[in-house]
């Protein structure tokens, strides 16, 4: 991993457990795909709750060796950026032995074949940001040709960045009407409220969301420890699972009994499904004696929202939790504005954040082709390395979520983008600006970090780095995501 703790000390110190999420009075139900299972169906296994326990962490995903990369997806997209321009100029058809960053190694002829379709590709996104598209064509139907949705990673991300530079396309040649543009969306957004189980359970098996969760809320506990009534101001509660880990933490104190913890969940949409949420979550806190209470703020435009919307009473802690929602406004700047004061209004003596650590922004729509591909290649090394191939949940969250996340970068331009990454020196400026002040992760949260990547069997390739006082959770090295605590001044 990317930094060591030597002689971490966790005397004294309570944090979450990987295990149980912080144990209960009874050893509760487990966080994992399990306790949004329990969730979900909590009116027909409240009784049997007590009773779970985890199950063993799965095997990295077996394959046979003819079946698997030499190299990484990122290392042969790196392989094919850094040897295309010497390629078409020399025009050779020897890619077999190379040299990538000073070491010299020898592809397969299938890594040869790899590299060659990544060219192919970005050749074919180098004429589409030209507006050459009857260039193009030809090399489309060649990526088409060598890619798959059910192959390996290199196959299944060739085969919907084909599809996104298709509908980049079909949007400047007007094939796409802005009226057949808002169904699209609409189907998509739809569709994906129903995909949440399988998207979630993508979330379970991979390291990154479970790092960022557990650490957040490790950070959340550890700053209201003298606090007798929280409230969590939640921007995008979606299942609400990782609300458990905070049930648990708080029903276990024995040094300061919770008189009440209060969830306040916002949201813009999908308020039957939020309503939801909240009646298990109230149910789960039931079972674990904690008092609780559930508040929905939902409004059409975020511009109206107001301090007053979020009922604060005297004496709480407050504390705003952000999970990959920010980025949703980045396209909105008068909305994401229009938050902020209400959250600087609110005063909360904690904000969490996490978003994706990427900026897939720039200009020149070949460079933001590249680093578009390189951040995907590592998310579909992870599932490769957490789920099978024909894993319906995988099969899933790539067909939709993630193809609708890339096609966002590259089919969109401007204010059709529903959300757009940046990195954490964009969010210190920006927040900055609002009076807001990055606080240092404890050793207690680092600790919480590392022992959920050893959860995991394929956590040895989970990276962990610091960037100032923030967290940066990467796979092999590249960033996917940032964790940061925020107060005001």
């Amino acid at each position: 991993m990317g930094f060591h703790c030597p002689g971490l000390e966790t005397k004294g110190k309570s944090y979450l457990k990987p295990q149980s999420l912080g144990e209960g009075k009874d050893n509760q139900a487990s966080f994992s795909l399990e306790a949004f299972q329990v969730l979900k169906q909590y009116e027909k296994r409240v009784k049997h709750l007590n009773k779970e326990k985890l199950e063993e962490p799965s095997n990295i995903i077996e394959r046979n060796s003819a079946d698997v990369l030499a190299l990484s997806t990122e290392e042969i997209i790196k392989v094919a950026t850094e040897t295309s321009l010497e390629y078409h100029l020399q025009r050779s058809d020897n890619l077999s032995s190379l040299s990538f960053g000073c070491a010299p190694f020898v592809l397969t002829s299938d890594g040869v074949k790899y590299v060659e379709l990544i060219q192919f590709l970005i050749a074919a996104a180098e004429k589409v940001g030209q507006q050459q598209f009857d260039h193009v064509s030809e090399m489309l139907s060649m990526c088409d040709q060598m890619s798959s949705a059910t192959g390996n990673p290199v196959q299944r991300i060739v085969y919907y960045f084909t599809g996104a530079l298709r509908e980049r396309i079909d949007r400047e040649t007007g094939k796409i009407t802005p009226r057949g543009l808002f169904t699209i969306s609409s189907n998509v957004e739809e569709a994906m409220v129903s995909l949440s189980p399988a998207i979630l359970e993508c979330h379970q098996r991979m390291p990154f969301c479970q790092i960022a969760q557990l650490t957040g809320i490790q950070a959340i506990v550890e700053s209201a420890a003298d606090a007798k009534r929280l409230h969590v101001i939640d921007l995008k509660i979606d299942s609400g699972v990782q609300w458990i880990a905070l049930m648990q933490a708080l029903a276990a104190r024995n040094d300061c009994p919770t008189e009440l913890l209060k969830i306040t969940a916002f949201g813009t949409t999908s308020m039957s499904k939020i309503q939801e949420t909240g009646k298990r979550l109230a149910q789960f806190a039931e079972t674990v004696n904690l008092p609780f209470s559930f508040n929905l703020v939902m409004v059409l435009n975020i511009n109206d929202l107001k301090k007053e919307s979020f009922d604060i009473e005297a004496g709480e802690f407050i504390a705003v939790y952000s999970s990959l929602f920010l980025k949703n406004l980045l396209a909105q700047p008068k909305c994401l504005e229009s938050l902020m004061r209400v959250i600087r209004d609110l005063r909360p003596e904690i904000m969490v954040i996490t978003e994706p650590e990427a900026n897939h922004n720039s200009q020149a729509f070949k460079d933001r082709f590249v680093e578009t591909l390189l951040y995907f290649s590592a998310i579909f090394d992870c599932l490769e390395a957490c789920m099978d191939r024909s894993d319906p949940s995988r099969m899933g969250a790539e067909g939709l979520y993630l193809s609708y996340a890339i096609k966002n970068s590259i089919a969109k331009e401007g204010k059709e983008r529903t959300f757009e990454c940046v990195k954490i020196d964009y969010w210190r400026a920006y927040l900055a600006e609002f009076g807001m002040e990055e606080t240092e992760l404890s050793m207690t949260s680092l600790y919480q970090a590392i022992q959920v990547v050893k959860k995991f069997a394929c956590g040895s390739y989970c990276t962990l780095d610091m960037n100032g006082k923030c967290l940066i959770i990467g796979w092999k090295g590249t960033p996917i995501n940032s964790l940061s605590v925020w107060k005001f001044c």
